[in-house]
């Protein structure tokens, strides 16, 4: 449906400027073409039966300034190709290249200063034109596959890949850099379905939600979670646009009642080859985000407090290792007990709050704290009991926290 679309708006371009149009994606496959085709030159008959620019017609075309183009270059014709000049307009969506359409001139006596004077007539065309190819899949492109691979490869570590990011347009020059993770915490084991399609899923997300938002410079998808490149001075009002996006665009693709996402937030990477630090830390920062909702649904490695230290255990944290929190785990059969003491905690002992957040009387939270200190025989509010139970109430959260790597 998509394609069909996609047809008749190349074609209703090359009807309004009478002259032959190609259509193709950043990596020059060929994607669509109009039947109007008064004069057809060498390389306009094989890149049609090809279906891909040929690498030396790519050549003079990117020594003409297209890759970097925001508005339409004339490229002059090269007798040696067999290619009569023309016109290409870059097909930009917020800023975002998805790809480019070509206007060939008939001929040396067709100058393109026609074609760029008619180009306004048609700019609502070609704007519908950029919007459908981003709602394709884009994010399955050969060249966008390779990028996401080799970003991705940085942050597990592989140096050669952190090395070859140094060359990226995205990273625009020297760091430092900040990672960020997404993720929609599902009770769905991650084993199921197919592996690929959740990738290209969290791909297509990834570079839905972020589309135009300037912070972040770069997107990649893995199964069940997204990883974005963004600017160290990135703000909570772009990553909570990412968030609001990634909500919608996973409604709209998933088929599927969108739950809770969340998004974990690295400390600014110097180098690439810290990005896989980084990486660590987002990840950290994300699942310890989805265990607690205290820390809200956009947080910084530096807000998880004791989840740092969590984290540099590893997957394991003890399940038994507080003989009071055990205590107290057996004596709470019907869960009325820990969740007021670790708000209490949380709240910084603010019975108030505590009773404000979980619609109680202020009566109920003092009955239940007096309860506590008869079962475990301590006041709880005393520090080196309550930094004992603080953490294994913060560790019990740990052990059910989302498992991803990047494989």
């Amino acid at each position: 449906m998509q394609n069909q679309a996609i047809d008749e708006v190349v074609e209703s371009i090359a009807q309004s400027l009478g002259r032959g149009l190609s259509l193709e994606d950043p990596d020059g496959v060929l994607l669509a073409y109009s039947s109007h085709q008064a004069t057809a030159d060498r390389v306009r008959v094989n890149f049609l039966l090809s279906k891909k620019v040929p690498a030396d017609v790519s050549e003079w075309q990117l020594r003409h300034g297209i890759a970097q183009a925001v508005r339409a270059v004339a490229v002059p014709a090269n007798e040696d190709l067999g290619m009569l000049a023309r016109v290409c307009v870059p097909l930009l969506v917020r800023g975002f290249r998805v790809g480019y359409l070509w206007v060939q001139q008939q001929s040396s006596e067709d100058p393109a200063a026609g074609i760029l004077a008619a180009l306004p007539t048609v700019r609502p065309l070609i704007d519908r034109l950029a919007e459908l190819l981003l709602e394709t899949d884009t994010a399955s492109s050969e060249r966008r596959t390779q990028r996401e691979a080799t970003f991705l490869a940085a942050c597990r570590g592989v140096a050669a890949a952190a090395d070859e990011l140094r060359g990226w347009r995205e990273l625009g020059g020297d760091g430092p850099w900040r990672l960020a993770v997404v993720h929609e915490p599902r009770p769905t084991p991650s084993n199921e379905g197919d592996p690929h399609e959740a990738a290209l899923l969290q791909r297509t997300l990834a570079l839905q939600a972020t589309v135009g938002v300037a912070p972040v410079l770069f997107s990649a998808g893995a199964g069940g979670f997204s990883v974005l490149l963004c600017a160290p001075g990135v703000g909570p009002a772009a990553l909570q646009q990412v968030l609001e996006r990634y909500r919608d665009e996973t409604a709209k693709r998933a088929g599927r009642p969108v739950g809770r996402i969340v998004l974990g937030l690295s400390e600014p990477a110097a180098d690439p080859r810290d990005l896989a630090e980084a990486f660590h830390q987002a990840r950290h920062t994300v699942q310890a985000a989805a265990v607690d909702p205290q820390l809200g649904d956009v947080c910084s490695y530096t807000d998880i407090g004791v989840y740092q230290f969590l984290g540099t255990v590893g997957w394991q944290a003890p399940t038994h290792g507080s003989i009071r929190f055990a205590e107290l785990s057996e004596a709470d059969r019907v869960d009325e007990l820990l969740p007021v003491l670790e708000l209490l905690y949380d709240k910084n002992g603010s019975v108030q709050d505590v009773a404000a957040q979980l619609h109680l009387h202020r009566s109920s939270v003092y009955n239940r704290l007096s309860r506590i200190r008869s079962v475990i025989g301590v006041d709880p509010l005393a520090g080196m009991v309550r930094l004992e139970l603080h953490l294994a109430l913060k560790a019990r959260r740990w052990r059910s926290r989302p498992r991803f790597e990047l494989g």
